[in-house]
Order: structure tokens, then sequence, then C-alpha cells
């Protein structure tokens, strides 16, 4: 191998290598419900792990008792006993629960000894795509080895996110009923309580203002959200007004709220479960593909679905061949993030060049 350096990496990171360990000194996988809860009678046993490295592709055979290492031509390189993987797991566990107080990044010094042993020299996968982990798992319903790509939310240092803000998540909503000087904008922008946004969303309406959804801000995203669903962009506008209105920001809560207001006009009677499905379409393809700022082409990355690493070290797949419960998963556990009101003009009134007066309300989307 290279020339040692030590490696530091933050709790995300290094989960990715707990998973990769944990996995392999398990050779199986179960099944989690929309609670995290372990579905005892679903499991997937793991047939192998397939890792791109800067020296080569590695394949992580589990055969009996043993993992074997082999280049992707098929050359054994290594062949240890199952239970090294999953002592060496436990002890990466401790160290990350155990991390230097307020460390972002942090080294694991017996980790990267047993990562240079098994031909692992990195932490983390691309982020170019959303897949962290390829592995072979054999589906006991229908006798099938897949190849699968999944996405890993490691829950041991905090809320992962779903979908990150940026500029490129601004909704934008045009000011109607009332008109602003320049000293009423700058008025309300300064508004620095506690519940900033709140506060100023009530100015606005106590001058008699409110906020109409005017787009998406920017075109990729807006482009990427009508090949979900035509309507999507709406939905996700009221979505953002009604944390505010609601005091909620749980997605599952949040759709009841939607369903009232209604922005698209659907009946009544079939309000709720339109919405659900809406948004169960966005979370699936943020999770599985879709960036904001990246055109996608509607595939994809991580076709397995995903990996969830519980605070306990315990981990549940959640296989995207149950779609119904996977969506179910993210609804359930999905919850909206409000972003800092000095990033990204979020939350701030602002003059357009035809006259009208704008807000910015951002989109990040967590997972508890």
């Amino acid at each position: 191998m290279s020339e040692y350096k030590e490696i530091n990496g933050n709790v995300g990171e290094w989960s990715e290598i707990y998973t990769l360990l944990k996995l392999l000194g398990e050779g199986k996988v179960y099944a989690g419900d929309q609670n995290l809860e372990k579905i005892k009678n679903l499991v997937y046993p793991i047939v192998m792990i397939i890792r791109s490295e800067k020296e080569g592709v590695f394949d992580y055979k589990v055969i009996n008792a043993d993992i074997v290492i082999q280049t992707s031509e098929g050359e054994e390189l290594l062949r240890l006993p199952a239970s090294k993987f999953l002592t060496e797991a436990e002890a990466l566990l401790k160290a990350i629960n155990e991390k230097p107080a307020g460390a972002r990044s942090f080294p694991v010094a017996r980790t990267q000894a047993f990562m240079d042993k098994i031909y692992c020299s990195s932490l983390k996968a691309s982020s170019s795509d959303k897949t962290d982990i390829h592995i072979v798992l054999h589906d006991q319903r229908t006798k099938i080895n897949n190849d699968m790509g999944f996405s890993i939310k490691s829950q041991l240092g905090g809320d992962s996110t779903l979908l990150n803000a940026s500029g490129a998540t601004n909704f934008v909503y045009r000011i109607d009923g009332c008109s602003f000087d320049d000293e009423e904008i700058l008025r309300i922008n300064s508004i620095d309580t506690r519940t900033k946004i709140i506060d100023r969303i009530g100015a606005i309406e106590r001058k008699g203002g409110r906020l109409v959804f005017d787009k998406v801000d920017n075109d990729t995203f807006r482009r990427n959200l009508d090949m979900i669903d035509l309507g999507l962009g709406a939905t996700i506008a009221q979505l953002l007004i009604e944390q505010f209105n609601t005091g909620s920001r749980m997605f599952d809560e949040l759709t009841e709220a939607l369903a009232q207001s209604n922005p698209l006009g659907f009946d009544e009677a079939d309000a709720v479960e339109v919405y659900t499905f809406k948004l169960k379409k966005l979370l699936t393809s943020a999770a599985l593909g879709m960036m904001p700022s990246k055109k996608w082409s509607g595939k994809y990355d991580a076709n397995g679905g995903y990996l969830v690493v519980k605070k306990d070290g315990e981990i549940l797949c959640y296989h995207f061949y149950d779609q119904n419960r996977f969506e179910d998963f993210l609804f359930k556990n999905a919850y909206l993030e409000r972003g800092k009101t000095r990033r990204h003009g979020y939350a701030s009134l602002y003059r357009g060049e035809d006259g009208n007066v704008y807000f910015k309300l951002n989109l990040q989307i967590r997972l508890k």
C-alpha cells in the first residue's frame, strides 16, 4: 500500500467504513420498518461488497465464515475470518462514540491500520451521486443475487441530510396586497429575534401583504421538480409556508395542513392522499438520485435504497424493492430544516426589476 498518511474523517465518513466492516462481519442485513425497527423475518444475506479504490476495484466476498478479498479479475489477495471484521466494527463504533468533544474530523488509528490491511484506502465514496456502497444481496424471495447501490445515512452524528440547502433551493414569493417602500423593507429585514422568520412574515401580513408563490428560483431545480411532478413546485412552496403557520416541521404532519390550504385545488376528500403521494415522490427522488443544481435524468443512482446506521450501531436496510416501505420510512422521518437567514438570500424582502417586492424561503430536508 502507499506511504502512511493519517486519515481524518467526520462521523458520516467513518460511518461508511463502519457499515462496510459491520455488514461483512454479520454477513446479512435486516430490513427496517417506518419506525426504524428491525423486521425480524425479512433479512438479506450479503454475497459480496464491491469497493472502488484508487488502486483498483476490490471484491469482498462472504464465503462461509470467511471474507475473501479479490481483485475484480478474481485474484485472491487476502482471506480473514468474518468475526475479525465484526470486532473491528465494534472498535470503530466505540471510537466514533468517544470522539473528542467538538471535533468535526478525527483519526481512528486502529481502524486505519485495518483498512490498510484489507485494501481499503479511502473513507468516502465519490460524492458525484447518491451511492455510498455497492452490495450484492441475495433476495430469498426471488432467489436472485442483485448488485445494488445504497446510500448510507448515519444517526451516529445527529440527523442526516436528505436534501441540502443552497442557493438552488430557494422558492420565491411575490408580496401581494400591499406596497413597501425601501425603508419598510430595511426595517423588516432587520428583524433579528429568535423567531425572526415568523416575525418577518408576521410583519408582512400585518401590513396586509400575502406571500404568493412566484417560482422556483433555480432553473435546473425547477426542471427537476417538473420532471417528478408538474405541481411539485407549488406544493413545496405551500409546505414551506405551513411550517410557520403550524409550528410543525414533520412532513407527515405538514401534509394535513397542506391538504387544508390545497394549493392545487384537489377534491377535499382526496387531498391528503394526493399530497402525500407527491411528497413521497419528492423524498424518494432526493434520496436516490436527484440533486437540485444538477440536471437529473430521472434515474436512481442509489438503486438499492438506504442503509440506516442507528445510534446503537444496528444497521437497517430500506430496499427499494420494498418501495412502499421505503417511501413510508422517508415520509415518517423527514422534516424541514430552517436555514440560516444570512445565507442564500433566505427570508429577506427585496425589490425585483419589475418593481414588485419578493421574499425567499429555502428548502432543506433532514431525516430524524
